[in-house]
């Protein structure tokens, strides 16, 4: 757990990124810290193994994750990448217990803040306020993966990359050449090859 005192002082980035959203005050900043608990993950270790039950839900405070499948032929999948200030779990094993479909490891030295269901359900009692705040992750959630899954189902691959450039501009400096490849649906090869294809241009 925190120390609360030193965090308060120097605002801990899951408060700064709470109040963007709805307000706190002191007694309740406090609180929320109280019921995260923080982990550090070095590069490549595993948050999440498909399969295990995922029992938090997780903000990046430093870092830069991801969290994809691997089919029967061993391919990995990449659905999300995670950096500062976003927030990554598998929500329907969370929400439900169910064994996960997917992995989750770090791909940066990584920061996390974490809370259990208990202690979430326990903030929601305490502070109502957090409801309308984790309602809108969830919305902001919703969104985004309509989003993929249209691109995934009507982008070319050179749109489905051009977008991830316009949208995520610093993050294609953190990730490998294959990762990115995963997480757009083609080979390393193939992103490559598209890569001086618009260099060209």
């Amino acid at each position: 757990m925190f120390n609360i005192t030193s965090m308060l002082m120097t605002e801990e980035p899951l408060i700064q990124h709470i109040l963007r959203h709805i307000p706190l005050d002191e007694a309740e900043k406090a609180l929320v810290l109280s019921l995260f608990s923080e982990k550090q993950l070095p590069k490549k270790a595993y948050l999440l193994r498909q399969g295990e039950v995922c029992k938090t839900e997780n903000f990046i405070a430093a870092g830069c994750m991801r969290m994809y499948s691997t089919d029967a032929n061993g391919q990995e999948h990449i659905l999300t990448f995670g950096v500062e200030g976003w927030w990554i779990s598998d929500l329907y094993s969370f929400f439900t217990g169910a064994p996960s479909a997917y992995s989750i490891d770090a791909l940066e030295d990584t920061r996390l803040l974490q809370i259990t269901r208990p202690a979430l359900e326990r903030l929601y009692e305490k502070v109502p306020r957090l409801e309308r705040f984790f309602r809108i992750l969830l919305q902001n959630a919703f969104v985004a993966h309509q989003h993929r899954i249209h691109q995934n189902l009507s982008f070319t691959a050179e749109q489905r990359y051009l977008e991830f450039r316009a949208r995520y501009p610093l993050l294609e400096q953190r990730v490998s050449q294959k990762h990115l490849a995963a997480y757009l649906g083609i080979t390393p090869e193939f992103l490559s090859t598209l890569r001086r294809k618009l260099a060209r241009r």
